[in-house]
């Protein structure tokens, strides 16, 4: 049995919990990208439940009081151009002010565009060159072998960066040291900044990828909140192979009927118009 979050972390009760926990990140995301002008709401709304289970389900170990803490565990965030779903994340947890959400992307603001560990606590990794967070997590996973920690290492990436040859040398190394401390997880959204994932290159079945490389895999609907906490736990009890988790999602998952409205179910690395952010908002009640 692994040791409890701190006291200072935020735990949901149950799934009814998490739930309204993923609508208030739905609504900082689209309230931050859209004061900031810029940013890339679709591709933070689609790991929503993912990251919601993860830092308020009880499997992410932080404390917020202590951002380097040596017994946290770690998430790294591989598709940095999501940055808005981690900030209003760590803002949840208590990280900083839920006000400072909205100096997103601005003048002076740790909030960058993309992670920058050296200046946010709670962020693990400087990401946003796709392809190299499962490194990082591979290394990290290592390091917490050679320390003797008992930490968790979980990597969010992209279905369109895992075309990316270094995913795939990073998930050979991990099957290799049988790094069962580490999870990676595949925002699987069907798209990427050039268009459908499938067209710019096809990388299905990614679960027969990773099982060949000698990874426990599990196929969820990434965006039920239930099938999210359940193989996370999976993850968690499994032994003797590295997970992999590839999460079923929509791109803007909250507001698609008004991108459909709009002409473009992709959306991607742009912030919704202040004239429609009403309607959003409503839309995800």
């Amino acid at each position: 049995m692994r040791r409890k979050t701190p006291e200072t972390a935020t735990v949901a009760r149950d799934l009814e919990q998490l739930q309204q926990i993923a609508k208030r990140l739905r609504v900082d995301i689209l309230r931050s990208t859209t004061e900031a002008g810029s940013g890339h709401p679709s591709s933070s709304l689609s790991a929503v439940e993912v990251v919601t289970a993860l830092y308020f389900g009880g499997f992410l170990r932080y404390d917020p009081k202590n951002p380097h803490w040596p017994d946290r565990d770690r998430f790294i965030l591989s598709k940095g151009h999501a940055a808005p779903v981690l900030y209003a994340a760590l803002a949840e947890a208590g990280f900083f002010p839920r006000e400072d959400l909205m100096t997103l992307r601005k003048l002076g603001s740790p909030l960058e565009g993309h992670p920058n560990m050296a200046r946010l606590g709670g962020v693990e990794a400087s990401t946003g060159s796709l392809g190299q967070g499962l490194s990082i997590g591979v290394g990290q996973a290592l390091a917490a072998r050679i320390d003797r920690k008992d930490y968790r290492v979980y990597v969010l990436t992209g279905d369109g960066e895992i075309g990316e040859g270094q995913i795939w040398e990073a998930a050979a190394s991990a099957a290799k040291y049988r790094l069962d401390n580490l999870t990676c997880i595949v925002d699987r959204n069907h798209y990427q900044q050039t268009g459908a994932a499938e067209e710019v290159l096809n990388m299905d079945p990614i679960d027969g990828k990773f099982t060949a490389f000698g990874w426990h895999t599990i196929t969820i609907n990434g965006n039920d909140l239930g099938e999210v906490v359940q193989a996370l736990r999976r993850a968690t009890e499994y032994r003797g192979q590295p997970t992999c988790i590839v999460s079923l999602t929509h791109k803007g998952q909250g507001i698609l009927p008004l991108l459909e409205k709009l002409g473009d179910t992709n959306f991607h690395g742009k912030p919704l118009p202040a004239k429609y952010l009403d309607e959003a908002l409503a839309l995800l009640g």
